[in-house]
């Protein structure tokens, strides 16, 4: 196994840390948005992480990747408010079931995540340099 494996699996790790802050931005941009109808309504989305494991006589790289983008499947929260210019004939207005706290534990794991990964290219990149730097 190369040692330049390392680089490829925290970047990978990287790219799919930056996809899950990128849904939770999204999510809580649109936490306090309203629709008229049930099925116009924003629904939270969340990454699906797959992880990347080399076969035998492979030599493809380990990591993960994003699978895809799972959308939420909570129900709708129904607001009684008749003077929002959206509400529907019984002045209900419908609101998504983000959980800002969530999203913000959410986001704090991924940023966490992704210093994490930038740490183990850094720590990689200091060994390599030290290991060059034995045979002066």
């Amino acid at each position: 196994m190369s040692s330049f494996r390392i680089f490829d699996i925290a970047g990978s790790g990287m790219s799919a840390q930056s996809v899950r802050l990128n849904t939770v931005a999204s999510n809580l941009a649109n936490a306090d948005s309203v629709s008229n109808s049930p099925q116009g309504v924003y629904r939270a989305r969340h990454p699906v992480f797959q992880a990347l494991l080399p076969t035998p006589g492979d030599n493809s790289s380990s990591g993960v990747s994003v699978a895809g983008i799972a959308e939420s499947k909570a129900a709708p929260e129904t607001r009684y408010d008749p003077g929002n210019p959206l509400a529907d004939a019984q002045g209900y207005v419908y609101a998504p079931s983000v959980n800002v706290v969530e999203e913000m534990t959410d986001m704090i794991s991924a940023s966490r995540s992704y210093q994490n990964n930038v740490e183990v290219l850094s720590t990689a990149r200091d060994l390599m340099l030290a290991t060059l730097k034995l045979g002066q």
